[in-house]
């Protein structure tokens, strides 16, 4: 069957689905790429200071908070102090339900991170992974829950590094995930394959992120660089380890927007950082 042919018309199958009537359409590499309308966004970060943003005020599993800083008009994160294994949420003081979220993202290679959505003071929430390192994933979906709890994981496949002789990444090869839990076709409505997200990644640049959340359950559709790669429905998956109503009890209907620095020596190169700028939100 032809894998192309085939991604497209999930892909086309998906949009309906989603019912997303704010979206232009462009031809790019022989896909359809969706751009969204940026009318009604309001920035999340000034690009001079966290304000309008905390870190955990309790300690959970990744740690005390991490370092936070703002660098050339951008957030970082890292481990406090690097290589500790000292990590932590950044999170919004605001809380938001339904919403849509733009943001641009330059994480060195080496670090574990992600966007967390309708995040509690725990760090419980669902999850975008931002896993940049070998077998890692950008962009598909999951819980986060207090350690030694089992947890929703949805993840096709993983990345691998490839590196020039001076150990510089120049580009990725993709594996299956191979945790039979981590990954079945009907978890997600739609799910791009790997090739989409191998063309469109930029390595060494700046990538635009946008989430769309919406729903009590929540429906949770991702982009990379205007292609998409998951969407999730909160009122049906059956991913084992999804329980959609323990998950709504547990986080409710709204909360913190979060950004995440590991916990744990091997989950966080040392002295590298995640990079966040142009953050911006539309509450649907």
């Amino acid at each position: 069957m032809d894998t192309e042919m085939t991604s497209r018309r999930r892909f086309l199958a998906g949009m309906v689905g989603t019912g997303l009537g704010v979206l232009s359409h462009s031809t790019v590499f022989g896909k359809t790429k969706e751009t969204a309308d940026e009318k009604g966004f309001v920035p999340l970060f000034n690009g001079k200071d966290l304000q309008g943003w905390h870190t955990n005020v309790q300690k959970i599993v990744h740690g005390n908070g991490g370092s936070w800083k703002v660098e050339n008009g951008a957030i970082t994160g890292e481990q406090d102090p690097p290589g500790s294994g000292n990590g932590g949420i950044l999170m919004t003081d605001q809380a938001y339900g339904d919403f849509e979220l733009l943001l641009e993202l330059a994480p060195d290679w080496g670090i574990d991170s992600g966007v967390f959505l309708r995040t509690n003071s725990r760090g419980e929430c669902f999850q975008v992974y931002v896993d940049y390192h070998d077998h890692g994933n950008i962009g598909w979906i999951s819980t986060e829950t207090p350690t030694g709890q089992k947890r929703m994981i949805i993840r096709p496949f993983n990345i691998f590094g490839k590196m020039n002789n001076q150990g510089t990444l120049t580009g990725f090869t993709t594996k299956p995930d191979e945790r039979e839990i981590a990954w079945k076709p009907d978890y997600l409505v739609y799910s791009a394959e790997p090739e989409y997200w191998l063309s469109t990644w930029k390595v060494g640049k700046w990538n635009t992120l946008r989430i769309r959340c919406v729903g009590e359950y929540p429906h949770i559709t991702t982009w990379i660089n205007n292609t998409k790669l998951a969407e999730f429905d909160g009122s049906s998956c059956p991913q084992p380890n999804y329980d959609k109503d323990k998950i709504l009890q547990t986080l409710s209907r709204k909360g913190s927007i979060a950004f995440q620095v590991h916990g744990g020596k091997q989950m966080w190169a040392e002295g590298a950082k995640c990079r966040w700028r142009n953050i911006r939100i539309k509450n649907l």
